[in-house]
C-alpha cells in the first residue's frame, strides 16, 4: 500500500474525472473505482446512505431523514479526493487517523527504555500519527454483500512515520437496517508500539454547509474530563465536570457555555477536549458515550463505543475559507466531532489507560453511529 503522495499525480486530472462504475448486479455494496481509489456505497431498508473511500478509510457522506423524512447529508467533506488533499489546514473531514489519534506531547514518548520521536505537525507536537498518517494513505478493501460491509486494511512498516513496528490494521465499516454505521477496529503488531484508531467525522445535523451546530443539544456520558495546558496536552488530572462549562452530563445546546470565561475554553478556541467516559467500571464494555439532538430537523445521534474517552471537538478552527460538496461554505463551528478514543498523550501519561500494543495481543474496539429522530 502507498502513501498518497507517491500516487496523487497520477491519479488525479482527467482520470479520478472518469471514475468507472463496476457493475454490482444484485449486491447490497455498490463499488466505483478511480485508479487506486474506491469508494463504496452501503444503503439500507430505509434509504439512509454512507458513501466511504478507501483514500484515509474516510466516511464521505452520511444520508439520513428528518422527523418529516427528507433527506439530507449531515457529514461535512467532498465529492472528490483532490478536495481532500487540498483542503486548507487538513481539517481531517471523515478520516481514520492513527497510528495515533490526537496529541503525543513534543512528538516523544519511551517503550521499554528505548525514546522514538515523531514529526512535530502540531507545534509544538505531533497530531493523528504524523505528516502522513492514516488519514493520507490508500488502504485495500473489500466488501461484505451479506452484511451491509466495507473492510479497509492497510500495514503500516515498522518506523512509519517514527513508529516502532509492522502494525497491521483494519477497519469495518457496516450499515444497519437500523440505521447504524457499526464501526470495528482491529490491529495487531510484531513490536510494541502506541495505537490510537478514532473516526474524524463532523456531523452537522441540519444538513453539511447549513450554518453552525451551536444549537444542536449535546449529552456526554462523563463526569470528568482531561483538561489540557495552552499547547492542548493533558495535565494528567481528570476534575469533575459539574459546575463547570464542561458538564454535559444533562444535554444542552453547544453554544450555552461556549463563551464563558474559562481557561480550557480559551486554550482550545471553544471545545476541543477529552471526556472520561463512565464505563462503570467494565474495561472495553461497549456504552453510551453521547447523545445529540438537532430541534430544527428532529435528527438523532447517539455514540456508544467500548473505548474510555471522547474528544468532542465543535469545529474552532473552521473559517468559512472550505466550501463543502454542496457548495456552501464550512462556517466557524459548522461542524462537531465525536471522536471515540483512548486519551490523549497516553504514551506520556502513566496514569491514563495504556495505548501500547504489544506482540500476541489483538487491539479490537468498537464504535456506533446511530440516527433516528423525535
Amino acid at each position: 500500500m502507498k502513501p498518497i503522495s507517491a500516487i496523487l499525480r497520477p491519479c488525479f486530472g482527467l482520470v479520478l474525472m472518469s471514475v468507472l462504475l463496476l457493475p454490482q448486479v444484485g449486491k447490497a455494496v455498490e463499488v466505483e473505482t478511480a485508479d487506486d481509489i474506491q469508494f463504496y456505497t452501503l444503503k439500507n431498508a430505509n434509504g439512509m446512505t454512507v458513501r466511504i473511500t478507501n483514500y484515509g478509510a474516510i466516511i464521505m457522506s452520511i444520508v439520513v431523514p428528518d422527523r418529516e423524512g427528507n433527506m439530507a447529508d449531515i457529514a461535512l467533506g467532498y465529492n472528490d479526493i483532490a478536495s481532500y488533499t487540498n483542503a486548507v489546514d487538513k481539517p481531517y473531514f471523515g478520516a481514520v487517523v492513527g497510528r495515533y489519534g490526537n496529541r503525543i506531547a513534543k512528538g516523544k514518548f519511551t517503550i521499554d527504555d528505548q525514546e522514538y520521536s515523531l514529526a512535530i505537525n502540531n507545534p509544538p507536537n505531533s497530531l493523528h500519527g504524523g505528516i502522513i498518517g492514516f488519514d493520507k494513505v490508500i488502504w485495500n478493501g473489500s466488501v461484505d454483500d451479506e452484511t451491509n460491509a466495507v473492510t479497509l486494511s492497510y500495514l503500516a512498516k515498522d518506523g512509519e512515520e517514527g513508529y516502532p513496528g509492522n502494525l497491521n490494521c483494519s477497519v469495518t465499516y457496516r450499515l444497519t437496517d437500523e440505521n447504524a454505521i457499526e464501526i470495528d477496529y482491529l490491529a495487531t503488531t510484531d513490536k510494541a508500539t502506541p495505537i490510537n484508531l478514532t473516526q474524524h467525522t463532523y456531523f452537522n445535523l441540519k444538513g453539511e454547509g447549513e450554518g453552525t451546530i451551536l444549537g444542536h443539544e449535546l449529552m456526554i456520558n462523563a463526569r470528568r474530563f482531561t483538561p489540557v495546558d495552552e499547547t492542548l496536552i493533558p495535565t494528567g488530572k481528570t476534575p469533575a465536570v459539574q459546575g463547570t462549562p464542561f458538564d454535559f452530563t444533562t444535554a444542552k445546546p453547544i453554544g450555552r457555555d461556549i463563551a464563558a470565561e474559562n481557561e480550557q475554553l480559551k486554550f482550545g478556541g471553544g471545545y476541543d477536549h477529552n471526556w472520561v467516559l463512565d464505563k462503570g467500571g467494565q474495561t472495553g464494555e461497549m456504552t453510551l458515550a453521547a447523545t445529540v439532538y438537532e430541534p430544527k430537523t428532529g435528527r438523532v445521534l447517539e455514540v456508544s463505543t467500548t473505548e474510555p474517552g471522547l474528544q468532542f471537538y465543535c469545529g474552532n478552527f473552521l473559517d468559512g475559507r472550505l466550501t463543502g460538496k454542496s457548495g456552501k461554505s464550512y462556517v466557524h463551528r459548522g461542524g462537531f466531532c465525536l471522536e471515540t478514543q483512548h486519551y490523549p498523550d497516553s504514551p506520556n501519561q502513566p496514569n491514563f489507560p495504556s495505548t501500547i500494543l504489544k506482540p500476541d495481543d489483538e487491539y479490537a474496539t468498537k464504535t456506533i453511529f446511530k440516527f433516528s429522530t423525535r
